[in-house]
């Protein structure tokens, strides 16, 4: 972890112990110097970690409604972030909207891609070892029946490839980054939205992303069904789905790999599942003790081994939404709360570490604009 420093080459840690010794030479009290010590711990681990910036993409744009930002950052340090955008989700005119950050501006939002009178849901940008910019979407009346689509770019994003429409239950991933490892296999997590049942799923490739192989579904147990639960015809309510989808995937270290996944209100934690064959086998899903208000959450394991996760920690609703760190991928301690403002919705964090190890995370923010927090940890 880098510590900040303050004006004149002072480490901020050297300060607060200088503010501590003096406060021994102050009080001779045993409790007030505890206090004392205690509260400049406080202050070196929260200075160590601070927000760099915090701004909207966009003010300003020709769609009412935004969700589910992408972010990338390309070979020559410029940023690309992309969503969804229209009228509401869901509705005719919803495309893919993209922008690029320069230095510290973006640029306005622009099409890139729309399909004829279908609305469009979950862009993802990535990048595979071959340095190939991989762009995929969904499109269709509803999640519970819609296809993928895929683009490349061999020049970070100035000019793509044609169009790829895949085969039906071939969606790539769902809403998040995939894990991409050293050797250059492809782990993407992607998910079901059926009538009342989700599962997630994996797409494993091993030629930096041009074929995959699926592997699951990956499941929690379901509890026996009431006889107040009996399938009726009729909606497709959130009371009577069950399951989890949208996984995101980081390595534990070796041929570890963990996923987080959000989950419905039946469950109501994220929930994580275990492969120790770098994807090719799961565990069952199994609760973690942080909850989940069937809402996206995002997890990647930064440089230095740590793992950092950005959700909502909440049981219902979409605030707060906020960033935890964990050494061991199962114990998290919360560090930043980014929103919070009951009633309002903060959702589908969407994280990278660049190039100098700073963290930034886009998000959905009130259905309004998507917002990119820049952190230092």
């Amino acid at each position: 972890m880098t510590e900040g420093h303050c004006p004149g080459g002072l480490r901020p840690s050297k300060i607060i112990f200088s503010l501590y010794i003096q406060s021994m030479k102050l009080s001779h009290r045993p409790g007030i110097r505890l206090g004392c010590l205690i509260v400049c711990c406080f202050l070196i681990v929260a200075l160590k970690s601070q927000i760099i910036s915090s701004q909207y993409i966009f003010t300003e744009a020709p769609f009412l409604s935004c969700h589910a930002s992408t972010l990338v950052e390309s070979s020559d340090g410029d940023f690309m972030a992309a969503w969804f955008g229209g009228t509401r989700e869901g509705d005719p005119d919803v495309a893919i909207w993209w922008s690029i950050k320069h230095g510290s501006e973006w640029s306005a939002p622009q099409v890139l891609a729309k399909e004829n009178n279908t609305p469009c849901y979950n862009p993802v940008l990535f990048y595979t070892n071959d340095g190939k910019l991989w762009f995929y979407y969904k499109y269709g009346t509803h999640p519970s029946i819609w296809s993928a689509a895929r683009r490349y770019s061999l020049d970070d994003g100035t000019t793509w490839s044609e169009t790829e429409y895949l085969p039906a239950g071939w969606y790539g991933p769902i809403r998040t980054k995939p894990l991409v490892l050293k050797n250059g296999i492809v782990v993407s997590g992607t998910s079901v939205e059926s009538y009342r049942n989700w599962a997630v799923w994996i797409e494993r490739s091993k030629d930096h992303g041009v074929t995959f192989k699926k592997i699951g579904p990956i499941t929690v147990p379901r509890p026996k069904a009431r006889e107040s639960e009996g399938h009726d015809s009729g909606a497709n309510d959130w009371e009577h789905t069950y399951g989890i989808i949208q996984p995101s995937i980081v390595t534990l270290g070796k041929k570890h790999l963990r996923l987080y996944a959000r989950s419905t209100s039946q469950i109501g934690h994220i929930v994580i599942s275990d492969s120790y064959d770098q994807g090719l086998t799961w565990s069952p899903g199994k609760i973690l003790n942080l909850p989940n208000p069937n809402s996206g959450i995002d997890a990647m394991t930064l440089r230095d081994g740590r793992i950092a996760l950005v959700y909502n920690h909440t049981t219902e609703g979409r605030s707060p939404l906020n960033v935890a760190i964990s050494d061991n991928g199962t114990d998290f301690k919360m560090i930043y709360t980014l929103e919070d403002d009951a009633g309002m919705e903060f959702s589908y964090p969407y994280m990278i570490e660049d190039k100098d190890g700073l963290l930034h995370i886009t998000y959905t923010w009130k259905r309004q604009r998507i917002k990119e927090v820049v952190i230092k940890l």
